[in-house]
């Protein structure tokens, strides 16, 4: 518009007539060329992206990942007491109530019904989070850990989650490799309420608090090298340089204020927390053993 206007302008000034058109024309050709890379850039949309497109994107996580959770739940035909008692769960350490939880239901029955579509899901969750792969690798983490809330990984649960993996770009070595973490972050789970349950009955209720962080860093009593390494995805020949890095690079993917900012929902930040915990409870464990 103000290309046409000011070519106009000065064409008129320095041509007349003939220079009026002259420069309406090139104004013209400025105008759709300025048009063509300011849509290119995002348009006017970029200007009023803020906290509706995190609300969006929060949404949409929340949504699909019930939904992918209730298929998975389904796998073998009908979704037994163990997967809705996980999903449950899971619902309260997010501290899901009245239409929140509702939403949540919903989605996770959407996810059991015959016609639903797991390819395009995924499909369309990862268009929307492309790159932010630390939300990828999440989304996985949490579909595996509704896979291993009976603490089974069946053979049609496993083929799930490798086609979950595959729609969201993820390659069958770091699939491998999530998977791997996963199993012994489950397992040193499983220790850790066995301590719990076993100090509750000796001295009552106690936790404990890693000095100066105010973060709550869960018990490692037991806690064998083999398994801190797995928990980091290392194997014992890891050097003290290879935890370092894999410590730094695995509490960097699950910092629950970056997750919260790329789209992870406020209500999932819980998650993120305690994966933080137990990775930094098998580096704890591994500086003092050296």
């Amino acid at each position: 518009m103000w290309g046409k206007i000011l070519g106009a302008c000065f064409g008129f000034m320095f041509g007349r007539i003939v220079g009026l058109f002259i420069g309406l024309y090139l104004g013209h050709m400025f105008d759709k060329s300025l048009k063509k890379n300011f849509d290119k850039a995002g348009g006017f949309s970029n200007l009023f992206k803020g906290d509706d497109d995190i609300n969006q994107r929060q949404a949409l996580f929340f949504s699909s990942c019930f939904a992918v959770m209730g298929h998975i739940a389904k796998s073998n035909g009908r979704v037994s007491e163990t997967h809705i008692r996980a999903a449950s769960l899971f619902m309260d350490e997010m501290g899901l109530k009245g239409d929140d939880r509702k939403e949540a239901q919903g989605a996770f029955k959407a996810g059991k019904e015959a016609d639903f579509s797991l390819k395009e899901t995924v499909y369309d969750f990862k268009e929307r989070f492309a790159r932010r792969h630390d939300l990828l690798q999440l989304f996985l983490e949490i579909q595996i850990q509704m896979a291993f809330s009976d603490g089974v990984l069946a053979a049609q649960e496993k083929e799930l989650l490798q086609e979950v993996s595959k729609h969201l770009g993820i390659s069958k070595t770091h699939f491998a490799f999530v998977l791997k973490r996963y199993q012994a972050e489950f397992s040193f789970r499983q220790q850790q309420q066995r301590y719990q349950q076993q100090q509750n009955r000796q001295q009552g209720q106690s936790s404990s608090y890693r000095e100066g962080s105010g973060h709550h860093v869960p018990p490692n009593n037991g806690m064998s090298r083999t398994q801190a390494l797995a928990l980091l995805g290392l194997n014992n020949e890891a050097s003290e340089r290879d935890v370092k890095v894999a410590y730094r690079k695995l509490m960097a993917q699950h910092h629950p204020d970056k997750l919260v900012s790329q789209g992870l929902p406020k209500h999932m930040m819980e998650l993120a927390v305690k994966k933080s915990q137990d990775i930094q409870s098998a580096y704890e464990y591994l500086k003092k053993a050296a």
